[in-house]
């Protein structure tokens, strides 16, 4: 099968390599898959950079999220997955073979239904960016009725929540850093923006609210956005982040989440609970099939660019989801 893959940590083009590997075989409980479509992720990226862990494995396949069709089952799985269309997650979670190749075997659990209408690339999506985004939006249950502030409203997972608060009966505000990025966001249901290069955020939100606050934020730089977060929610409000850019060791203002009640929800999707990850796969399977949930692609780039794309998630220059389409 054609393949990337990594052998050393360090920069994409210094060390990924695109060529020929022998075809996985599914072992007990597994699924085999036949790739069309692989999501790379900002995740994917640090799995090959050493930004956080040294290598697991001597060789890695990268790439987390992918989406094509089952075509081999281990011992314990019914035939009848044999043929079915589906989206996988965690295709590199302490495993060594991710959904960069024209094949990947996952844990069976780990393949989930593609529904009817939804393509490849769109399925390509719905690993780290909709689960993040589910968890954060509803860990503590319902938000109807809330207002949601979602922070870098057109990112992958920004645009997801989105779509997914919007469907909870929520009210959402978003936060962007342009016109066409306030228009991705708007798009995906966003009922306001504020950007936040040219306006103060804590008063755009007072205005939006009347000065209530926001019920619940789900947050892509918990470190960046502290000092805007603790000023934007309501007393008994949530934060729910998924990345620390600003200040990866943020210094924690207690008294100042004391008196107001606040709830800090730290999400990573791979340790969530099987329950959190079922839930959210259900979920999922839904919006998409009612059209609540449509991912936002901003670029398709062939296996052979792999390298390219893992520069332009590092840099963040690509508005939502970078696919690479294999078949």
């Amino acid at each position: 099968m054609r393949a990337a893959w990594y052998e050393r940590q360090g920069a994409p083009e210094d060390v990924l390599q695109v060529g020929s590997l022998d075809v996985p075989e599914p072992a007990a409980g597994e699924v085999r898959v036949r790739i069309h479509a692989s999501g790379v992720n900002r995740s994917d990226t640090y799995g090959r950079s050493g930004r956080q862990a040294p290598m697991a494995f001597a060789r890695i396949i990268p790439h987390q999220d992918g989406s094509g069709v089952v075509d081999a089952v281990g011992q314990g799985v019914p035939t009848d997955r044999v043929g079915q269309r589906v989206w996988v997650y965690e295709a590199t979670w302490n495993r060594p073979g991710g959904s960069a190749a024209e094949y990947t075997v996952v844990p069976a659990r780990r393949a989930i239904r593609l529904p009817d209408g939804i393509d490849f690339d769109a399925g390509a999506c719905l690993g780290i960016p909709a689960m993040t985004a589910h968890r954060a939006v509803f860990a503590d249950e319902s938000v109807t009725g809330q207002t949601v502030l979602v922070t870098g409203g057109a990112g992958a997972v920004g645009s997801a929540a989105i779509q997914l608060a919007c469907w909870g009966g929520a009210r959402v505000l978003a936060t962007v850093s342009s016109g066409a990025k306030a228009q991705v966001a708007r798009d995906a249901g966003a009922d306001e923006t504020i950007n936040y290069r040219t306006e103060d955020v804590v008063d755009a939100i007072k205005r939006l609210t009347d000065s209530a606050g926001v019920d619940r934020i789900v947050d892509v730089d918990f470190g960046g956005n502290l000092s805007t977060t603790i000023q934007a929610l309501k007393p008994d409000g949530v934060v729910a982040s998924y990345a620390t850019r600003g200040d990866p060791e943020p210094k924690i203002p207690f008294r100042s989440l004391m008196v107001k009640n606040l709830t800090v929800r730290a999400i990573l999707v791979y340790t969530m609970s099987e329950a959190a990850k079922t839930a959210a796969s259900q979920d999922i399977t839904r919006t998409l099939e009612s059209g609540a949930l449509r991912p936002v692609i901003g670029q398709r780039l062939r296996l052979d660019d792999i390298a390219q794309a893992h520069t332009d998630v590092e840099r963040g220059s690509v508005v939502g989801n970078t696919v690479l389409q294999l078949a």
